[in-house]
């Protein structure tokens, strides 16, 4: 095999597999039949993403190809700082030291590459088109190491590599932005096509409104930095406890942080995602230590669950009555002094145990409906 006829492959069925483990393993396996002892891969790739700052694939002939995550917390440890990648990046030239020769002030990742094992090591920058260099490592543990005529193949093939990851590392890093902005349900269905006004499907969903107690006067009185430091903590914890529940946050709104736990036929049902969303709500109360009190406020019903906006701008959401529900009641939690409470309609799909009713409220175009302190415990 030429290494002609393995840049063939890479920018062809290797880009058109869509999936970078294959890409991977099939560049590993294309690179030892023309002879260069490889022993581990890995390639990386820099993402959009609040929490992660990189994945990529890792390959041994013993394990196959897996993807890997890099945290962004990473980046600011002595993982990263003084390492080859860090060297890759900065200067977009490629790394190479051999491992049976290394002094004691060499980087971490090269000794502990050494105690496995290895015996040479090298890294090529791997430039995407919007200017950003990714990058491919390849270590051996065959102790003739690598020669210069295995580096510079790799080299050459480097463009062919690009060629065969930047598609399946922009699909990726589109899917993580959406995810960020949008919430796991709905970046799965503008991914899936629904992209137009008018994109929406009626659905059964429990929604979960929480909302800060006396945020206007908190803003008054807080620099603008603290106030969004204490706004940063409050939406972890809703974030977080919401997502640990398979439910999804849609909106901001202010103070407030609107999410969905939508029914799926043959996966869940009307009581296990008002379950799901007690959950939730426990588990959010549970990490209010050091936060302004908030409360929360539970209903469950159909909604519109989809595009909704201008030709130009549009807006992932949910709306309905359902939705204008849950809002009147995380103002009756407010006048109740209830950090939790839900409708009658929710409470019907909790044990009895579970909540005690507060009375009948008129609620604003609604009329008098029945709530309910929703007894959340501590998990």
């Amino acid at each position: 095999m030429a290494a002609a006829e393995v840049a063939e492959w890479l920018i062809g069925p290797g880009r058109l597999s869509g999936d970078a483990t294959v890409v991977a393993s099939g560049l590993a396996e294309r690179l030892r039949t023309l002879g260069i002892p490889l022993h581990r891969l890995r390639m990386a790739m820099r993402v959009d993403n609040p929490l992660l700052s990189a994945w990529g694939i890792s390959w041994t002939p013993e394990t196959g190809a897996s993807v890997y995550t890099v945290s962004q917390a990473l980046l600011d440890t002595s993982a990263y700082a003084g390492s080859p990648v860090q060297y890759v990046i900065e200067t977009r030239q490629t790394f190479r030291q051999r491992l049976d020769r290394l002094e004691a002030s060499s980087h971490t990742i090269l000794r502990e590459l050494a105690s496995d094992g290895y015996t040479d090591y090298f890294v090529v920058p791997v430039s995407f088109g919007n200017g950003v260099v990714q990058m491919a490592m390849f270590a051996t543990r065959d102790e003739g190491a690598f020669q210069g005529c295995h580096i510079a193949l790799v080299e050459d093939l480097a463009p062919a590599i690009s060629a065969a990851l930047e598609p399946i590392a922009m699909r990726r890093s589109t899917a993580s932005l959406l995810a960020t902005f949008l919430g796991d349900g709905p970046a799965a269905r503008v991914q899936a096509g629904a992209v137009r006004r008018g994109d929406v499907i009626e659905t059964e969903s429990a929604i979960l409104l929480a909302d800060l107690r006396g945020f206007t006067g908190m803003s008054l009185v807080l620099s603008p930095q603290e106030l969004l430091a204490t706004l940063g903590a409050y939406f972890e914890v809703v974030v977080n406890a919401v997502r640990d529940e398979g439910g999804d946050v849609l909106k901001f709104l202010g103070d407030g942080v609107l999410s969905v736990f939508p029914v799926a036929a043959g996966e869940r049902s009307r009581r296990d995602v008002c379950a799901a969303a007690v959950r939730a709500a426990e588990r959010a109360a549970a990490r209010t230590r050091d936060l302004p009190p908030f409360v929360m406020a539970l209903h469950v019903g159909p909604v519109m669950y989809g595009n909704i906006g201008s030709a130009s701008r549009l807006d992932f959401t949910v709306v309905g009555p359902t939705v204008n529900m849950v809002s009147r009641l995380e103002t009756i939690a407010k006048v109740a002094a209830q950090s939790v409470v839900c409708s009658a309609e929710f409470a019907q799909n909790l044990s009895p145990e579970a909540v005690s009713t507060l009375g009948c409220f008129e609620l604003k175009d609604l009329g008098p409906r029945e709530v309910f302190a929703v007894h959340v415990t501590h998990r």
